[in-house]
């Protein structure tokens, strides 16, 4: 079931293919929606008519907008995963922590330019906030860490966490400030970021 999202982020997990492709859809249309009208603009109707689907079908997901938009940004995580997982089996392991730093921040940046709804949700830094299990830079550099541990020969402990938090909170900060200053995100700060992160990692990883 490609492109469904974890069942802790649905009130009901789907059990069928077609039940699978119709929450897909719905998350489509959330995601395109979202680029048209921004978060407060959307809604679980116009949701539901983008997707050709019935309101009930929304619900029988999600209990409002917020809980779908959640769980776009961990569909947008684990696809984003996938994407750096990809990008690292290409390199065959050559290139240590500098190959995994390039794979995670180039993966972000082509995601942050051409995935519907990525820019206002990403993974989930955007969303209004309220009480969430976790932080969504916490989840996104635990995620990492077990990404990326075995390759970089490295236990997933405490430190290494810590490391990849840090490394994401930064990253985060200046994307968004990249963005901020280009649609496409500046080059210069972009390339800025890079050579920052390039810093940290190579005094806590080499």
């Amino acid at each position: 079931m490609s492109g469904v999202p974890p069942a802790s982020s649905l009130r009901r997990a789907p059990v069928q293919r077609r039940s699978a492709e119709r929450l897909t859809k719905i998350l489509d249309a959330c995601a395109h929606l979202l680029d048209e009208v921004g978060y407060d603009g959307l809604s679980t109707r116009a949701v539901a008519q983008r997707a050709g689907v019935p309101i009930g079908s929304v619900y029988r997901f999600f209990g409002n907008k917020r809980q779908m938009a959640d769980a776009l940004a961990q569909r947008n995580l684990e696809r984003y995963a996938q994407r750096v997982t990809e990008r690292l089996a290409e390199t065959g392991g050559d290139g240590g922590w500098r190959a995994a730093l390039d794979a995670v921040l180039d993966e972000y940046l082509a995601m942050k330019r051409t995935a519907p709804g990525f820019s206002l949700i990403d993974f989930g830094n955007q969303i209004p906030v309220g009480d969430r299990p976790a932080a969504p830079n916490h989840r996104v550099a635990d995620r990492l860490t077990d990404l990326l541990a075995g390759h970089l020969d490295r236990r997933p402990d405490d430190d290494l966490r810590r490391v990849f938090l840090v490394a994401v909170e930064t990253a985060d900060t200046l994307v968004q400030l990249a963005f901020r200053v280009t649609p496409e995100g500046d080059p210069k700060i972009i390339d800025e970021a890079r050579g920052l992160l390039r810093a940290y990692l190579g005094r806590v990883l080499d």
